[in-house]
């Protein structure tokens, strides 16, 4: 009789502890991974400086000295054009000055521009990148530095420092050597990765031949980027020489869902290099998803229901760039506290990723069904069997 007595009071306070709030916790079913982590061996490249980046997130691959301040010749007309879109208006047309026009000179690459020659933003754009013509540079700067292409040049100046390029600075909107005129191969493949962002620059980067036209002639224009003609897989973008500079090269190509930019800044074996180097890129680097939209990557306990779960899925998916046989870990971890009750979809929890110990990228976990808050007895009937 006491015994029974016994097991009414713990029942009762069973009771009582349930409706002062006690629960079941989760539990969570850990779906991580993860493979050995093997690094690439880095390409040997003859460039002072140089750097390889994916091209669609910026992420450092491989380089050498690649903050290092240097001159980088015609190069500079990545920023010119940065300027230039950013402003809009493609369509104005400009009028060449006769100092513009000074710069068609045989000793200044050049699209042979003559004073009062009529064109468009766009057309002297495609000019600049295209064969590098440094008339077209100048006339685009005074153009949009009202008139005044030391104007100009403040503006790069200012953007640049918009951008966070730290090491970079411009004197002259062409790239001829002068003190002060500065970048590094980690800002130059930052200036590329943001003007890709524009169509237009994508598509003037990528052409190997085409014509512009003045109110009285047709010009043809002819890449400086021999990668355009021998390497399927390029998209651009700009060559540069100058005596300081020494030879140097900005390189895009694309195969696949990769993209990658390489710059070179002093090399001698220009192409080659940027060859070597975009190789390396996509034999040793793949973009894949690391966490699956819709895929179960962890199970929450239901509250009150013994042995019944909910699988808690994956809302979108996490895709990044990593390298053959990279350490890939995914870390689920559940809300501590669930409801009562939830809708199919309704957020329980997120799942973060890793790779190589850098975290690259999270996404929420969802249930994949929803369910019902329990009635008052059957809060209690778990309870007690917790005990009994």
């Amino acid at each position: 009789m006491n015994f029974e007595r016994a097991k009414l009071a713990l029942a009762f306070l069973l009771v009582l502890a349930v409706c002062l709030g006690v629960r079941p916790g989760p539990a969570v079913a850990q779906d991580a991974s993860a493979t050995a982590h093997h690094a690439p061996e880095t390409p040997k490249l003859a460039a002072h400086a140089w750097v390889l980046e994916d091209l669609k997130t910026g992420e450092y691959l491989a380089g050498k000295n690649a903050n290092q301040r240097l001159p980088m010749a015609s190069t500079t007309k990545i920023m010119d054009a940065l300027v230039a879109l950013k402003a809009g208006n493609l369509d104005r047309e400009v009028t060449v000055s006769k100092r513009a026009a000074a710069y068609s000179s045989p000793i200044y690459s050049n699209a042979g521009l003559r004073p009062g020659d009529i064109l468009s933003i766009r057309e002297l754009l495609e000019a600049a990148l295209i064969p590098s013509a440094d008339d077209a540079a100048y006339a685009l700067a005074e153009a949009l530095g009202d008139g005044s292409a030391n104007r100009f040049v403040k503006e790069m100046n200012r953007e640049a420092k918009v951008l966070g390029l730290k090491n970079t600075h411009f004197k002259n909107p062409i790239g001829l050597d002068a003190r002060g005129h500065y970048t590094s191969a980690r800002d130059l493949a930052t200036m590329t990765r943001l003007a890709f962002h524009y169509a237009t620059f994508r598509k003037i980067v990528g052409t190997s031949y085409t014509t512009i036209s003045t109110q009285n002639r047709q010009i043809p224009l002819s890449s400086t980027n021999e990668l355009l003609s021998i390497y399927p897989p390029a998209t651009g973008v700009k060559t540069g020489t100058t005596p300081r500079a020494g030879p140097c090269l900005v390189a895009s190509a694309t195969r696949g869902d990769e993209s990658y930019v390489v710059v070179l800044l002093d090399d001698e074996n220009r192409f080659p290099d940027a060859v070597k180097a975009l190789d390396y890129a996509f034999a040793n680097y793949d973009r894949k998803t690391l966490v699956q939209e819709g895929k179960k990557y962890a199970s929450l306990k239901v509250p009150y229901r013994r042995n019944k779960t909910v699988g808690l899925v994956a809302k979108k998916n996490v895709v990044d760039l990593i390298a053959k046989g990279e350490d890939v870990k995914r870390k689920p971890e559940v809300t501590k506290n669930p409801p009562d009750s939830a809708r199919r979809g309704e957020k329980l929890g997120e799942v973060t990723v890793t790779v190589g110990g850098r975290r690259v990228g999270e996404s929420s976990l969802v249930a994949k069904r929803g369910y019902q808050e329990p009635p008052w007895w059957q809060r209690i009937w778990y309870t007690v069997q917790g005990f009994f």
